[in-house]
């Protein structure tokens, strides 16, 4: 990296790993830190034992200092959160060599750096538990500032890494100065832990199934392309595992489940990440009636889990996760909702009623497709509390059982959550020659234009000709159900790394580009430690007093370089 395109804070920070260098201290040390405590244990436990944090061994990130002479006050922020440290310098020096506390300390520590301290826990004259340090190890250099994070007497931020681009990006740096935001993703695991725990508990088996996969099936989306050079073949990202946890149902396991990572090559939003994750569940001898009822206990365990009850805080609502939940029929609620029964509409009625809603609808949807538009349009944002939506119209599920009752339908149900779809259910087809009728109908939707429309997958026909049992499936987004168990609006939040659009990237200067507008190479790393980062920003400056700062620099620096002249310095400028 050229040194124009580092800040001056950069600069100097390096400036500092090569001054600890040659002090004889390697600032990444290989050996390993054995931590015997952590700030929050210090804390919650110091008042009532304190005999136990007589000695104890800590280590962190360097987040605020107080040097005030010969001792200073410092917090250190490991996983748990943050404590202070109280550093004298004849503790952590007692010899007549100082330079640990006078240089190393108090000159070419910054914030951001990662030291290890031993010591013993005490109170302050003002009440705060402190660790009193008898010996400190640098651990890791920060060689890029911390944002700074300011926070008010109540504790809220009002000035830090606060842009979501930004924190999305560099999700490290969120984490480092907001760490309040770990708390989502620590329920985030035990959100996931929860419901393994109760599959486990339940006696289904975990299991893995391919991501590279020669057929995209099992869901209606647009997938992700790849080609495979040795086998000389396209491959897909798989947009949904359930054609393959259902060849297990077939090979004779009566319950499998999957949490795995999907890919849909389709819009991003609040709501949608083209790289999000699944569970899918098969249990053997069920139907989608059963499910419903298994659904509703899986996710109370899981709210209770996160949260200690049933009850969610979500955005302004309370969320109640205890069963039963209210089910309506797919037509039921668009009855309720619009007013209009759907439910004896050929194609043309349904495209007349999308234009009579203001409904978009386009020539390549078919009766389901058209209906769907219907429901997503007019009926999801009114579904806040759990609600089961069933008995779809069987042209907008080729992977269901036909309904035991009602012609036309299949046994499918949805549920949605405050507005969104978060789990997904049949009564599987295990009818080979059904399921054949239904993909082709399928390759009709594909021919005309329906990205989203199923590919025929011989290999899975061929499994179901071997013989599945009556079977009931299940998909839930993880990442929607944390959003509802953390309360948070936008699916951005609860991933680490979302995708991103690439950023743009910076020009990088180099010292050619100063030496371009005269400013000799010599003297292009003092204009850097003065801020200029760049041509502009040096022209943007005013002359003079750039000429009397580089003079400044000079002696400051103790430069062995000739003197500049009004009239060079003049020059750059014009």
């Amino acid at each position: 990296m050229s040194i124009a395109a580092l800040s001056e804070q950069e600069i100097i920070r390096r400036e500092s790993l090569q001054q600890l260098r040659a002090l004889g201290i390697n600032p990444y040390p290989a050996e390993a830190y054995e931590v015997t405590a952590f700030a929050k244990d210090i804390k919650d436990n110091f008042s009532s034992n304190p005999d136990a944090f007589r000695q104890v061994t800590l280590a962190g990130r360097i987040m605020t200092r107080r040097i005030m002479g010969n001792a200073s006050f410092a917090e250190i922020q490991d996983s748990t959160g943050r404590i202070q440290v109280y550093i004298k310098r004849d503790d952590i020096a007692p010899g007549e060599d100082k330079t640990l506390y006078n240089t190393v300390f108090k000159k070419l520590l910054d914030i951001g750096d990662y030291i290890g301290v031993k010591g013993f826990v005490f109170l302050t004259q003002t009440g705060e538990i402190s660790l009193h340090v008898q010996e400190m190890s640098i651990l890791s250099k920060s060689l890029k500032p911390l944002p700074v994070v300011k926070r008010d007497d109540e504790g809220n931020i009002y000035d830090g890494f606060t842009d979501p681009e930004l924190r999305y990006r560099q999700r490290y740096v969120d984490l480092t100065v907001n760490p309040d935001y770990k708390q989502i993703f620590i329920n985030r695991s035990k959100v996931i832990s929860a419901m393994r725990n109760y599959f486990n508990g339940q006696g289904w088996m975990e299991v893995e199934t391919p991501i590279l996969q020669p057929v995209h099936g099992g869901a209606a989306a647009r997938p992700f392309n790849t080609h495979h050079n040795t086998l000389d073949m396209p491959l897909f990202l798989r947009i949904a595992n359930e054609l393959y946890l259902k060849r297990l149902i077939v090979a004779g396991f009566d319950g499998v489940y999957e949490f795995g990572k999907m890919f849909r090559n389709e819009g991003m939003d609040r709501t949608h990440n083209p790289e999000f994750t699944a569970m899918e569940i098969y249990v053997a001898y069920k139907d989608y009636v059963w499910m419903m009822a298994m659904v509703e206990e899986c996710l109370e365990t899981v709210a209770k889990a996160v949260h200690g009850t049933a009850i969610v805080k979500v955005g302004e609502q309370e969320i109640n996760f205890a069963g039963p939940y209210e089910k309506l029929s797919m037509y039921e609620s668009i009855q309720k909702y619009t007013g209009i029964d759907v439910s004896a509409m050929d194609e043309g009625a349904l495209r007349q009623t999308c234009r009579d809603l203001a409904v978009e609808a386009d020539s390549s949807m078919g009766k389901g497709k058209l209906i769907d538009e219907i429901f997503s349009a007019k009926v999801e944002a009114n579904l806040i509390q759990p609600t089961y939506i069933t008995d779809y119209p069987i042209e907008m599920t080729p992977l269901a059982k036909k309904h035991r009752s009602k012609d036309g339908l299949v046994e499918r149900f949805e549920l949605f959550v405050n507005g969104k779809e978060i789990a997904n259910a049949y009564s599987e087809l295990n009818d080979p020659i059904d399921q054949r009728e239904r993909f082709e109908d399928q390759l009709l939707l594909a021919g005309r234009g329906d990205e989203e429309a199923m590919a025929m997958d011989e290999d899975f026909l061929r499994a179901l000709e071997y013989g599945m049992p009556p079977t009931s499936g299940l998909g839930i987004g993880i990442d929607r159900l944390v959003m509802l168990m953390t309360n948070q609006s936008t699916i951005q939040e609860v991933l680490f790394f979302p995708q991103m659009r690439p950023e743009k990237k910076a020009k990088i200067i180099t010292i050619d580009d100063f030496v371009n507008i005269g400013v000799p190479a010599e003297w292009v790393p003092v204009l850097n430690k003065m801020g200029f980062g760049t041509p502009e920003e040096l022209r943007a400056a005013n002359p003079n007093k750039v000429f009397n700062d580089l003079g400044g620099m000079r002696k400051k620096l103790k430069l062995d370089l000739p003197a500049l002249t009004i009239e060079m310095v003049m020059s750059w400028f014009k």
